[in-house]
């Protein structure tokens, strides 16, 4: 009898704590569902979505690229396109000086310390001209050559074939960051550096044709140039533009002073040969912004770390020239301004997103591809009352995980580290759990008050 009455007992108590963790579980998601992030919008296109489906050119780019495309003839156009791709994904960054020196330093040392060991007689002098010799020679070797890309009129008919659709592709996804966050945001001007064949100038319209007054595309080489403005005009010389007040230079406008709504720099930044070079160059584009600056560039280790190091000098350096006092303030992807959790863990990987495209229809691309990309997003102020009170975002970094009654979602989070969030009904209320569902790579997930309890035994390490 006894035994029975403790066993009743003991099943009793885990009955009354199973009740108490139940009641506190729907508390939580009652607390949850009071916030109302979704703004009146359903689940499905929340507030943090800003991933876009694939994505086609616009129709009169892609016939006035089929038609100079055709009439240049350039031979074995689909291979050559196919490896200028491959040579701009696999690029690496110019080896700074600073770094050749040290390397060939310590290289020198070595060499000296070997040839000390045999203690032979020598010429030192004869020595020390063999030793520098081998030095060279090994540092030509295991040093990557990089040299900056000119782009003739056929070269630029083949980065058309090769890159249009899907620089297209990455930059309307960026821009898509502003127009879905800062719905009242209505660009007049815009700064296109380093413009290429023009293909911010057409994702920018997409966006906000009807307000864009004034379009100033920025590149060095004249025949990009010539390339870009009959893609404008459908390769037909006596014909009106399809955007207009679109103007090409190839400098940056000489006054400080003038500003631009909205500046632009994609795939610039890794044509620039150091460090020096693209701080300056950030520094400049800042300077002539008045609300956002959008820069993206390859989704590699190299194309990650460049927009890290600009997100660092816009942050962080003191800029000498100032017309514009509002500071830098992060506005994509980052969801804070610490230092990248991906470039301070042990093996680092860089932060990159994936956009579906429809490429230009070649022979062996007919198929959609996948652009993936890195972008970063400054603005001069930041957004006020968009926001709901009691919520904060976290960006999707990797792809959504989809579970019986559960999400898996590892998030990079607003307090500069990375997380992985398992996603219920039950923790985190109805709405968060479907928003959720309904989310992918690249978009931003409420982390409502509490959640970085449930986040804390995901955490990666």
């Amino acid at each position: 009898m006894a035994s029975r009455r403790y066993g009743a007992c003991v099943l009793h108590q885990r009955a009354a704590v199973l009740r108490m963790m139940c009641r506190g579980m729907s508390a939580a998601a009652d607390l949850h569902s009071q916030v109302d992030f979704l703004k009146g919008e359903p689940h499905r296109n929340h507030p943090g979505v800003t991933n876009l489906k694939t994505l086609r050119l616009p129709e009169e780019l892609q016939v006035a690229a089929r038609c100079i495309i055709q009439r240049a003839e350039v031979p074995r156009l689909a291979d050559r396109a196919h490896s200028l791709t491959n040579f701009l994904w696999s690029r690496k960054s110019p080896v700074e000086e600073s770094s050749l020196r040290k390397r060939a330093v310590k290289l020198e040392k070595e060499l000296w310390e070997k040839e000390m060991e045999k203690k032979a007689d020598i010429d030192e002098q004869l020595l020390e001209d063999r030793i520098r010799k081998k030095v060279f020679s090994e540092l030509k070797k295991t040093t990557y050559h990089w040299k900056t890309t000119r782009y003739d009129e056929e070269l630029g008919v083949v980065y058309m074939a090769a890159r249009l659709a899907g620089g297209y592709a990455a930059v309307k996804r960026a821009l898509n960051e502003i127009k879905k966050k800062d719905s009242s945001f209505a660009p007049q001007s815009l700064l296109d550096f380093g413009s290429g064949l023009g293909t911010v100038v057409w994702a920018s319209h997409s966006h906000w044709g009807d307000s864009l007054k004034e379009l100033v595309c920025v590149d060095s080489s004249g025949p990009m140039n010539v390339l870009a403005e009959r893609l404008l005009k459908g390769d037909e010389e006596r014909v009106e533009p399809h955007i207009k007040q679109v103007y090409f230079r190839q400098f940056l406008p000489v006054s400080p002073k003038v500003q631009f709504d909205l500046v632009v720099a994609a795939f610039t930044l890794s044509e620039l040969q150091n460090v020096k070079e693209r701080e300056d160059t950030v520094l400049t584009l800042w300077r002539k912004t008045s609300s956002y600056l959008v820069l993206v560039e390859n989704g590699t280790k190299e194309g990650h770390q460049m927009l890290m190091e600009a997100r660092d000098t816009l942050l962080k350096k003191q800029d000498k020239i100032v017309h514009d006092i509002r500071p830098a303030a992060v506005f994509a992807p980052c969801p804070h301004e610490r230092t990248c959790p991906k470039l301070a863990s042990a093996i680092t990987t860089p932060c990159n997103f994936n956009q579906m495209y429809q490429p230009l229809p070649l022979p062996g691309r007919n198929e959609r591809q996948t652009e993936k990309f890195s972008y970063l997003i400054l603005a001069r102020t930041e957004l006020e009352g968009t926001e709901s009170e009691g919520v904060d975002w976290g960006r999707l970094i990797s792809p959504v995980k989809r579970r019986t009654r559960h999400v898996h979602c590892r998030m990079c989070c607003p307090d500069g580290k990375l997380q992985h969030l398992v996603v219920t009904a039950r923790k985190q209320s109805r709405d968060v759990y479907r928003c959720a569902r309904s989310s992918d790579w690249g978009d931003r997930l409420p982390m409502l008050q509490g959640d970085d309890e449930d986040a804390e035994s995901g955490s990666e390490r």
